[in-house]
């Protein structure tokens, strides 16, 4: 089999992103590393394709952005984020829908963005190991969200951190009966976010020596229709919460509808928190985790300009600071249990939904 340029970076123990400019004799690269490129290149006999030389070089003008859900609000940020620094440099955007795994299947299969793009972008994309090695082996700078690709550029945030703080200030405000809405229970394709996410949740939890109970977990599939869903599975518990954590600021939105439903004041008989900082947060009093979503999109293509210009010999790696935002949905816990009214609750989500039923009072 012949050799590929991940051979050859592993063997100079360097990026691809450095093989790739050490071999077309680009600048920021030192001596030392283009000599240890060129002998672990002779050594097994691997010559960069013209082709991959000629996309490198910025000839079709267009950067790839493959990403797994084009519409979420999340994903529609981080990409105008991207597009506001490309267009400003005369690039343009080729975008990739993976949305389903037939779609992701066929993807990787043909490799469509070959001979297409300068560089590439993969936002919070799950990737198997030859799937990571296809992108890799296109020999074009790549920057990444979330998700690592060794030898690549990458921006992300610190999910265990902002976690953590969220759960934390429930706690400082003398909450110990808490829920979660989760994004989703167990996603097949492997997004690694919500299971982060929840993981931090159960461990800040044990720290304070607070039980975990399983029951205060609720899938609320990031949709607002599906958090008010999750908010009512938590609501009929003969213990209901008196704080909730949701994984993302939609579905603490469909969680404080719920709340406002059968009556229960906010955050008087239960405090929610989001994560995000939605821009309809704000208006809906929301306490969250803010992190800089646009910004995110800014900084990986402003990476990719660095890479495709030469001016940085090695990817770096950028960690985007979250921040607590407290606002009006978030208070002291209750003394004594919060009064509930009976209702008839929606049939919001894609699962059977079962909860008309009278809320204890």
């Amino acid at each position: 089999m012949a050799a590929s340029i991940i051979d050859v970076a592993r063997r100079a123990g360097v990026s691809t992103a450095t093989v790739s400019r050490a071999l077309r004799g680009l600048p920021n690269v030192s001596e030392a590393t283009r000599e240890r490129v060129l002998r672990a290149a002779e050594e097994l006999s691997y010559t960069i394709s013209p082709h991959a030389s000629s996309l490198a070089s910025g000839r079709t003008g267009t950067v790839g952005v493959v990403l797994p859900f084009v519409n979420r609000w999340f994903y529609s940020q981080v990409v105008a984020g991207i597009d506001s620094v490309l267009r400003a440099n005369d690039l343009d955007i080729l975008l990739y829908n993976l949305g389903d795994e037939r779609v992701h299947e066929r993807f990787f299969a043909r490799m469509p963005l070959r001979r297409r793009v300068d560089a590439l972008i993969v936002l919070n994309l799950p990737l198997s190991a030859a799937e990571r090695e296809a992108l890799v082996s296109m020999e074009v700078p790549i920057a990444v969200l979330g998700t690592r690709i060794p030898g690549c550029w990458h921006v992300s945030i610190d999910n265990a951190e902002g976690t953590s703080t969220a759960v934390r200030h429930l706690i400082n405000l003398g909450h110990r009966r808490i829920g979660m809405i989760t994004g989703a229970p167990v996603d097949p394709r492997g997004f690694t976010t919500p299971i982060v996410r929840q993981h931090t949740y159960r461990t800040v939890l044990a720290q304070a020596g607070i039980p975990y109970d399983p029951d205060l977990e609720a899938p609320g599939h990031l949709g607002i229709k599906e958090g008010a869903s999750a908010m009512s599975r938590l609501l009929s518990l003969p213990d209901p919460p008196t704080a909730v954590f949701a994984e993302s600021d939609q579905m603490a939105f469909g969680a404080l509808r719920m709340l406002s439903r059968v009556g229960l004041r906010v955050p008087e008989d239960v405090s929610v928190i989001g994560f995000d900082d939605h821009e309809t947060a704000e208006l809906l009093d929301l306490t969250t985790i803010a992190q800089p979503v646009a910004h995110q999109g800014e900084l990986l293509a402003r990476q990719i300009l660095d890479a495709l210009s030469g001016a940085s010999e090695e990817p770096s790696r950028v960690v985007v600071p979250t921040e607590l935002i407290v606002r009006g949905t978030t208070g002291a816990a209750p003394v004594a249990r919060p009064r509930y009214q009976t209702v008839s609750l929606p049939r919001p989500g894609p699962e059977p939904d079962q909860h008309s039923r009278t809320l204890a009072r």
